[in-house]
């Protein structure tokens, strides 16, 4: 996508063939800052304190991260404690599984002199593929919300509601629930997107309402308690959010309250549709409730604010009691009872195993 009208994505590699640069994503709204990753703790960190996030973007992330390790230790032992530490860095998306398991396959048999080159290469393929999948997704996503705006007699504007962050900044470029509002947008399409503003972190406010705004698309942010009331009042066409992790059987891991989402819009017969490319199915678990892991990040994401003042200084705030304990969990689970449909790159599919197996047969047996 465009900053400033710049093609821009949200990794890449440096000029000098080893530097792995991202956009600061913490910095956002208020700042444009580019960092330069060198080494794997560097990877790490990125993706612990955030400077990246959105599962696929989590998983270029590591797929770089285990070629700046293997640059500095191409050795076995490396090569072992590189996966260690970038597993560890976030539990929830499952693309980062995807992507260390993806690497140490191919870099395993290789002799270790021949690791960086491979690693580096194969990196930058999943880049390129996560892409091609997010482009191909919007053009499903965006024939959905055609549909819907045909349907209700192409009025003045389709309104779709989002939660969180689920555009480019979450992926290498396009995005899952955005690239259909993009794709959209781009066929004249007069969509109009309701932001929720994501508490505790506000990616929605701070990150998706950036990239709506620097693409031209018509957006509003809203409390995160807004969407059932603009559902009651039919003024939300459909919703459409992203996953960390979704699950052979159709439940969908994303962002904490997206379920109470879901559960407003099957209560004002709201479709409820989910954007995701492929890697970020787990085949290896049906019951998403049960068995996937939920993050819990560190109280003070919900007792303090940071913003920028009207004189245009950043800072940050205290806005609870200094004795009061936080809970911060990052991730909840909607069941897939509550999802109209999975919008992948190839085809929006059921949310149930029967039909996401319609579209991975290469998976559905494993």
């Amino acid at each position: 996508m465009k900053v400033n009208g710049k093609p821009t994505r949200t990794i890449w590699l440096g000029d000098n063939g080893e530097t792995v640069e991202i956009i600061d994503q913490t910095k956002l709204p208020f700042e444009f800052i580019v960092v330069g990753l060198n080494t794997l703790d560097d990877a790490a960190v990125a993706i612990s304190d955030m400077l990246v996030r959105g599962a696929p973007l989590i998983g270029a992330t590591a797929a770089y991260g285990m070629a700046l390790a293997v640059k500095d230790d191409p050795s076995d032992t490396g090569l072992d404690n590189a996966y260690k530490v970038l597993f560890a860095t976030r539990p929830t998306a499952i693309n980062l599984r995807w992507a260390l398991d993806d690497l140490k396959a191919l870099l395993a048999p290789l002799a270790p002199e021949n690791r960086q080159d491979a690693a580096y290469k194969r990196a930058q393929e999943i880049c390129d593929e996560d892409v091609d999948m997010c482009s191909s997704l919007g053009e499903f996503g965006s024939g959905v919300i055609e549909d819907i705006w045909t349907a209700k007699g192409k009025p003045d504007r389709v309104n779709v509601l989002t939660h969180c962050n689920a555009g480019w900044l979450a992926t290498v470029d396009w995005g899952t629930a955005m690239a259909p509002v993009y794709k959209a947008f781009d066929a004249g399409i007069p969509v109009h997107v309701w932001v929720d503003e994501t508490r505790p972190r506000n990616q929605g406010a701070s990150l998706t309402c950036w990239e709506l705004g620097q693409h031209g698309v018509p957006h509003t942010l809203i409390v995160d308690n807004v969407g059932g009331h603009l559902m009651q009042h039919g003024m939300v066409d459909l919703c459409i959010t992203g996953t960390d992790r979704t699950t052979a059987a159709g439940d969908v891991c994303n962002k904490i309250g997206t379920y109470l989402k879901a559960l407003a819009a099957h209560d004002n017969n709201v479709p409820f549709y989910v954007g995701l490319p492929g890697p970020t199915i787990d085949w290896t678990i049906d019951d998403g409730v049960k068995d996937v892991p939920i993050e819990q990040r560190d109280g003070a994401e919900v007792t303090r604010l940071t913003g920028v003042t009207d004189a245009g200084i950043i800072e940050t705030i205290t806005i609870a009691p200094p004795d009061s304990d936080a809970a911060n969990y990052a991730f909840d689970v909607t069941p897939a009872r509550l999802v109209t449909g999975l919008i992948t790159e190839r085809g929006v599919a059921e949310a149930s195993k029967q039909g996401l197996a319609a579209l991975y047969p290469e998976n559905a047996g494993d």
